[in-house]
């Protein structure tokens, strides 16, 4: 979620520390067959290894704070030295010990269970309603759908997907008991690769009470509400209850990489990521960027030798892991950003580093800096417009960085009759995440405009209305569903398309539109104008296009 999705004021966060000041682990990525020397470095800088992940190319090291980063990241074979949250206990090995030890660590699953608001007044079962495609009752809140062919009109009566098709929403978790969501969560599958953490090493709150033991939430549990908005945009069932998604007849899986605070660090990123590859998963979605740094740039003079490090231990580490899903079938997507960038010339950074609070600072950055995992190789990034098509006004954009378009809500479009929150995107909330957001009181009854109850025989759900680059990637992860759904062949138990394959769709689908006829646009809410560069076929704000689902249900091959 980090940096993709838009709020009126952001409020101030807290999570890792950009470099460990004290002993902790960290991930020390080596170069290719250089693992030995690594582990030696470890040893050299006086730390010691507690695990290794050989297809990503890293290894788990206990060291005292910067220096040591900077004394193992000194040795040759080392191409990067990331500060990581202690996690778990691992007895330390000696070099020799790692040579024949197993390198790559088990992904553990996550014990199954149910979750959310058990009160009977929370529930509705998705069971008790069967729904036809003649439209949802709040479809007509969703001009998101009507612009890109997916409503009862466009895509649904040609093709809604199927559960053979798996998309993974790597986000905040996602609530697998809402009834927009139930019918179509894959629970079996899904995981949850973060530890809840109360607060920060400094006493501020962070991620707030611990609900379960060891502070693990459930893998169909999501305390901030981002992960299912996304999930619900991508796939909630046609069920006569609220809305429907791009693609209503696919499995949405729950692959949990992002705190309860909204912060997504590294190792829970590449869990995310390499398992996403292992069980099967066909499409992910990546509403985030991988803190703390907005920008990652690895030789920048305003940042210490061990945050440059850090910095190339992002980037590598997360392009790994994207190569490593990639090849094992997963087309990736992502947010492009919401920095109201152009990301092809970047100027300023002064949001980084996340973490801890009040370290941010103002860096002269460069197009060697990157946003990862939306400027990472492999990766299809979506930029967000408004209901009247008029690229938002938070979205980044640039002609390298843009490859999609679709709707992300902008309550700025005035060209429109839409209104208010109405101009941003509609999908399942969380009863209790919005309680505790008192979004609705303690009747359940909604405080403000951008959240939408619905009630069925006495039981009530809730819908929110978002904007942000988040909620335009998933309308492209839908899309991309559906082309894997028609286009797929039979393997790992359910259907596959290779991601070159998917991307080649997706952009042959989507409905090119060119830049402004003035060649930029400008935003009177924000004083700021956006110049847009390319063509019709390729450019800065629409990238190949804005998707279209029914395209998409409809092509040929």
């Amino acid at each position: 979620m980090s940096g993709s999705l838009v709020t009126a004021s952001p409020a101030p966060r807290a999570g890792e520390t950009a470099v460990a000041a004290q002993s902790g682990d960290y991930l020390v990525f080596y170069a290719q067959g250089r693992q030995r020397e690594a582990l030696r470095a470890v040893e050299a800088g006086g730390g010691s290894a507690r695990g290794a992940d050989a297809r990503l190319g890293y290894v788990i090291a206990r060291g005292a704070g910067p220096a040591f980063a900077e004394r193992v990241g000194a040795d040759p074979s080392v191409v990067g030295v990331t500060a990581n949250r202690r996690v778990g206990s691992a007895a330390a090995l000696t070099s020799a010990q790692w040579a024949t030890a197993p390198e790559a660590l088990p992904i553990l699953p996550v014990a199954a269970g149910t979750s959310g608001d058990t009160a009977a007044s929370a529930q509705v079962s998705s069971k008790a309603f069967t729904g036809t495609a003649a439209g949802e009752p709040l479809a007509g809140r969703q001009w998101d759908m009507r612009m890109i062919g997916a409503d009862a009109r466009g895509s649904y009566a040609k093709a809604r997907g199927t559960k053979k098709v798996l998309v993974g929403i790597i986000d905040t978790g996602v609530d697998g008991s809402h009834p927009d969501i139930a019918a179509n969560f894959d629970r079996a599958r899904s995981r949850n690769f973060v530890v809840d953490r109360p607060r920060d090493p400094n006493g501020k709150t962070l991620d707030g009470p611990c609900e379960y033991k060891n502070c693990k939430d459930p893998a169909d549990v999501d305390d901030d509400g981002h992960g299912t908005h996304v999930a619900g945009t991508i796939g909630a069932p046609i069920n006569g209850i609220g809305m429907a998604g791009v693609a209503p007849g696919v499995g949405l899986v729950n692959i949990r990489a992002g705190m309860d605070s909204g912060f997504f660090f590294l190792k829970p990123v590449l869990d995310a990521l390499t398992y996403a590859g292992d069980a099967g998963v066909d499409v992910v979605n990546m509403s985030f960027f991988v803190d703390p740094w907005t920008f990652n740039c690895a030789a920048n003079p305003a940042d210490s030798r061990a945050e440059q490090l850090q910095q190339a231990g992002i980037v590598t580490g997360v392009q790994r892991a994207l190569d490593y899903a990639r090849a094992h079938g997963v087309t990736l997507i992502s947010a492009l950003g919401n920095e109201s960038t152009d990301l092809g010339h970047p100027l300023v950074d002064d949001t980084s580093p996340g973490y801890p609070e009040g370290t941010e600072r103002k860096r002269t950055i460069d197009n060697s800096c990157i946003n990862v995992p939306a400027e990472s190789r492999g990766v299809i990034s979506v930029s967000a417009i408004g209901p009247s098509k008029r690229k938002a006004w938070y979205s980044d954009y640039g002609n390298e960085q843009t490859d999609l378009a679709a709707p992300g809500g902008d309550s700025t479009d005035t060209g429109t009759s839409l209104k208010g929150v109405a101009r941003e995107i509609l999908g399942p909330a969380p009863k209790r995440a919005l309680r505790a957001q008192k979004l609705i009181d303690a009747a359940g009854r909604p405080s403000t405009s951008s959240v939408v109850r619905e009630c069925h025989h006495g039981s009530c759900a809730y819908w929110q209305y978002l904007s942000g680059t988040s909620m335009a990637s998933p309308h492209a992860a839908g899309v991309a569903a559906i082309l894997v759904a028609r286009f797929g062949k039979p393997g790992k138990g359910g259907l596959t398309l290779a991601p070159a394959k998917v991307e080649k769709l997706l952009y042959a689908t989507a409905r090119h539109t060119a830049c402004p006829a003035t060649g930029s646009t400008r935003y009177p809410a924000t004083e700021e104008t956006h110049l847009c560069v390319g063509s019709a076929a390729k450019n800065g704000f629409y990238g190949h296009g804005i998707v279209d689902a029914y395209r998409a249900a409809t092509a040929k091959g």
